[in-house]
């Protein structure tokens, strides 16, 4: 289970009903009041949907942050073509486990807030594409679906409004480059999955070449409330700039690991050392990924900043999907690095030249770092490589890779130099 633990200091807005079966069901999601807000949608016009959703400030929980109601509006009003909602629960970053709670646990929440989303941004049909190794959460949207169908939530005429609004559940493959939305796009039609050249952008020529918006899972099951609450409701938690609240999944050398839910800009250090239960007994923490093995690497000393997207990106790094990773004293950063990076390579579509090369020889140089054959000059070449591969590639896999390399070498140089000398040691004794 990836829930256990509760905290006096979470604001359970998502995270409520973790662990409650009755949830799963229609008849428990409508007891809990449940489509309610979907029936609210129904009897107000598109631009005043998307307008609420703009009023409380909702960035996208999938690790970009960029604002919700923004990204709707986006879309074309009319343009006599299909248009679609595109729900990435690929969930495939590593560290990352809140979304498959979320279907877990809530699944109706994610079939209301795909069919809210879709009739805002004029969509006939929303897609959930979720992980292909999601087996038990795939089956309970499934099953939420065909519920929500029965009751007419879905489907033709839903409701007795007279519109029409379609959902989908299509199951990935497990390829990590599919939680890329053009990747996923791609994959969803049936073609390899690899990223688009953009432009044109999703709004523009998306899904089956037509208008579409995509957004995470968290994100879509936020607009219920939103719905029913209102923007300046939602407001009361978090920052200026990041609004509300967010799940953060806590794992590594936690004592009490899993999702919490917490509003943004709740302090980083406090978040881990007393909701989390921080370290073992007699252990300090070395190093912390905030947000995902994408993100650069804090040190146990940079944790006393608010968790929210300004107050990390102050702090050096980012914060992405909110999957927090905590390292302890006991922690081989250099290893650790060194497979992180060899899951990007692995998972690298090899369409860009920087990714597929820079990747592949990140990880190798590491490997030998780490199997004591590694000189000085091998950090400036990582430091060289990973350069050559931010910014240069179609998507930010090859970023996701340079990250962890760029900031462990500037934070726990002496890391890497320590295994280097042991190397050149050892490699004198023979000598001798």
């Amino acid at each position: 289970m990836a829930y256990p633990y509760r905290h006096p200091s979470e604001v359970r807005l998502l995270s409520e009903h973790f662990g409650n079966p009755e949830a799963r069901t229609l008849k428990g999601w409508e007891a809990r009041g449940g489509y309610t807000a979907l029936r609210k949608s129904l009897g107000m016009s598109r631009g005043d949907i998307v307008n609420e959703v703009k009023a409380s400030g909702l960035r996208g929980r999938g690790g970009a942050g960029f604002p919700t109601g923004v990204k709707w509006s986006f879309m074309p009003a009319y343009t006599g073509k299909p248009h679609y909602l595109l729900c990435n629960a690929d969930e495939s970053e590593p560290g990352t486990f809140k979304d498959r709670e979320l279907m877990r646990w809530t699944p109706h929440a994610l079939v209301e807030g795909c069919l809210i989303g879709a009739y805002a941004i004029n969509a006939g049909h929303a897609y959930i594409y979720i992980r292909g190794e999601f087996f038990e959460a795939a089956q309970i949207v499934a099953r939420a679906i065909e519920e929500a169908y029965a009751a007419g939530y879905a489907g033709k005429n839903v409701m007795g409004s007279g519109i029409d609004l379609d959902v989908t559940l299509h199951l990935g493959a497990g390829a990590y480059i599919c939680g890329e939305e053009t990747g996923l796009m791609n994959s969803l039609e049936g073609r390899r999955g690899e990223p688009r050249v953009k432009p044109p952008f999703p709004a523009v020529a998306g899904a089956f070449g037509k208008p579409s918006t995509i957004n995470n899972v968290e994100t879509l099951c936020v607009v219920p409330h939103l719905i029913n609450n209102g923007g300046a409701w939602y407001k009361q938690w978090g920052t200026e700039k990041s609004t509300g609240t967010k799940l953060f999944c806590v794992s590594g050398h936690v004592q009490r690991p899993g999702n919490y839910e917490v509003p943004m800009g709740f302090n980083f250090k406090e978040f881990i050392y007393d909701m989390c239960g921080g370290p073992a007994p007699g252990r300090t923490i070395k190093a912390v990924i905030p947000g995902g093995s994408s993100v650069p690497i804090m040190t146990g000393d940079e944790l006393d900043i608010g968790m929210d997207y300004e107050a990390m990106a102050a702090a050096g790094t980012m914060l992405g999907c909110g999957s927090v990773i905590v390292m302890d004293d006991t922690t081989d950063i250099v290893k650790q690095v060194r497979r992180m990076v060899d899951f990007y390579a692995h998972e690298s579509c090899g369409q860009c030249t920087p990714c597929r090369e820079g990747t592949a020889w990140a990880a190798k140089i590491l490997r030998r770092i780490e199997a004591g054959w590694g000189n000085e000059a091998d950090l400036q070449t990582l430091m060289d490589i990973s350069d050559n591969m931010a910014g240069k590639t179609i998507c930010v896999l090859s970023d996701a890779a340079a990250a962890p390399i760029t900031s462990s070498i500037q934070k726990f140089r002496e890391d890497y130099l320590a295994l280097i000398r042991r190397g050149e040691n050892l490699a004198a004794a023979r000598i001798a």
